[in-house]
Order: C-alpha cells, then sequence, then structure tokens
C-alpha cells in the first residue's frame, strides 16, 4: 500500500529572489527619509514684534523669507542679513519701514523708521520729547503706511521787562505765546525784540523797550516831579502799598497805569519810565487828581 504524498513546504520569504531587492529599496527610502529629515530647517521669523515658524530646507535668509512670502522694501532692516546662512533654530528678525512725518517746533521733515510706536520712533530718530508735548501718545502705534507727529520742545526763554527779568519754562511756538502765558500783552508804544511772531528758541532772551511816542509837553516837564515822587512814596521806584493796591514812585494803581499804557507792574520799570507814564497821565487831563490827591498840588512848587 502506498503511502500519502507529502504537501510541497510554502516558500520562504527571505529565500524569494526578490528578497534583497526589497530590503535594499526599503534601507533606500529609511536612509532618505532620515536625510531629508536632518536636511529640514526649523526657523523662527519675527515680523515687526509677531513671531511665526517657517519650516524648510532654504540655505540663506533671503530664502527663508522668500518661502514664507516676506518681501523686503526699501528701508526695511532684516537681522541677520540677507545673504546669511542659517541653521536649524535660526531667529530672523524683520522690521519694516514706514515714512514718519515730523514737525518739530514747525520745522518739517520726513522720515523712514522702523519702529512700531511714537516714543520709540523719537528715540531712532534722536528726538528728544520728553518734557515737550506731542500730537500723538507715546505708545499709539506707527502704521505701516505712515503717519504725521508735531512735536513741541520744552525751552528755556527769559523776559526782560524794565527791571523785571523772569525765566519761563515754555512749548510756545511764538514770542507772542510766551507773553500771553506771563500775562504780558505789549502795548503799542513798545518794542518787542525778537518780533511777536517769531520763534523762541531754547535761550531766547526777550525785551520789552518803551519807545515813548507820545511827546511830553515842556511845560509838563517842567513841572516838580522830584517834589510829588517824594510826597508820595519818599521817591522809591520800588515802593508797595497794599491798600489798593498801588506801586512804584507815584503810586500807580494799575487801572491808571494801564490807561496810559503801562504794561506789568509800575514797579518794575525804572524811574525815568514811572515819571514819563505819570506826566503823560498828567496832560491827558481828568485823572490826575485822583490819583495824587494829596500830594497834586507839590507839583507846582
Amino acid at each position: 500500500m502506498r503511502g500519502k504524498r507529502r504537501a510541497p513546504r510554502p516558500p520562504i520569504p527571505w529565500r524569494s529572489p526578490w528578497t534583497p531587492v526589497v530590503c535594499l529599496a526599503g534601507a533606500v527610502a529609511l536612509g532618505t527619509l532620515v536625510a531629508v529629515s536632518l536636511l529640514v530647517k526649523e526657523v523662527v521669523v519675527i515680523v515687526d514684534g509677531e513671531q511665526a515658524t517657517v519650516r524648510g530646507f532654504a540655505g540663506t535668509v533671503e530664502e527663508v523669507l522668500t518661502d514664507a512670502g516676506i518681501s523686503m522694501g526699501t528701508g526695511d532692516v532684516v537681522r541677520p542679513a540677507a545673504r546669511e546662512r542659517v541653521a536649524d533654530g535660526a531667529v530672523i528678525e524683520v522690521r519694516r519701514a514706514r515714512p514718519l512725518t515730523v514737525t518739530v517746533d514747525g520745522r518739517t521733515s520726513t522720515h523712514l523708521v522702523t519702529a512700531t510706536n511714537v516714543a520709540d520712533a523719537l528715540t531712532e530718530l534722536d528726538i528728544e520729547a520728553a518734557r515737550g508735548t506731542l500730537s500723538a501718545s507715546p505708545g499709539h502705534t506707527v502704521p505701516l503706511s505712515g503717519m504725521a507727529l508735531t512735536v513741541h520742545t520744552r525751552r528755556e526763554v527769559h523776559i526782560v521787562a524794565g527791571n523785571r527779568r523772569l525765566t519761563s519754562r515754555t512749548t510756545a511756538r511764538t514770542i507772542r505765546q510766551v507773553l500771553k502765558q506771563q500775562h504780558i500783552a505789549p502795548r503799542d508804544g513798545y518794542h518787542v525784540s525778537p518780533p511777536l511772531g517769531s520763534f523762541p528758541e531754547d535761550g531766547t532772551v526777550i525785551t520789552l523797550t518803551p519807545q515813548h511816542i507820545e511827546p511830553v509837553e515842556p511845560a509838563v516837564t517842567r513841572l516838580d516831579w522830584p517834589a510829588l515822587a517824594e510826597c508820595v512814596a519818599h521817591g522809591d521806584p520800588l515802593a508797595y502799598n497794599p491798600d489798593g493796591p498801588h506801586y512804584g514812585m507815584y503810586q500807580f494803581s494799575m487801572r491808571m497805569w494801564e490807561a496810559v499804557d503801562g504794561i506789568g507792574l509800575p514797579s518794575n520799570w525804572p524811574a525815568d519810565e514811572q515819571t514819563y507814564r505819570a506826566q503823560i497821565l498828567y496832560q491827558r487831563e481828568g485823572g490826575w487828581e485822583s490819583q495824587w490827591p494829596a500830594c497834586g498840588d507839590r507839583l507846582f512848587h
């Protein structure tokens, strides 16, 4: 009796003639994946403070930015430089330029800045505005489209009016504004230097000089003005009487002083200026008797 025939053995995979080919292909694919993974770089790109991660094969800063769709314009700043090589983990910073028109104390200029707010833009332009006034707050964003900014710096100016000298810290744009801030209103008959419409630079000295446009009649000048001054205030140009109040060697009230075009306090002016205003008051008539009721007759001794 013949026995049963054995079933044929299944083929062993690794004994297949294709086995080496498959293994080689797999090894190549694995090697390729490893090599590719080693070539891919992860780079951090910061544009005006906004951060993003870019992955790719780019070898230079310029190529990374191109891959990220970031183009450079006039005045833009990139660090590192565009042609620098990049490594995995590199950080690229881009700051876009934006036009800024700045008017500083009336002088206008236009610049390209990469700062994103007003304070940093002024620092970039080396403009000192900490003690001045700005048309926009320091934290205001400077848009890519640009903006206009007005800066009034704080300056120190000096005012000389007669015997009075004062110093003012001001952001005023004209001499007229400086005087107004100090409650000094120039009248006809006073010369102001520099002119009222001029710009008060730091250190400017503003002088007010009486011109004595209205002539004094000879008969008036011959009256005894020293005797009147001695009677009224002991001849003291700095005299002050709080009852009134009254000022100077002729004890002017402010109403009377301003009526004869005086500015400031009478006692701030030298004796000859006070005498001139007293003589003008006398020859205009109608007021001098009430100004010197007890001493007016001394003019005629």
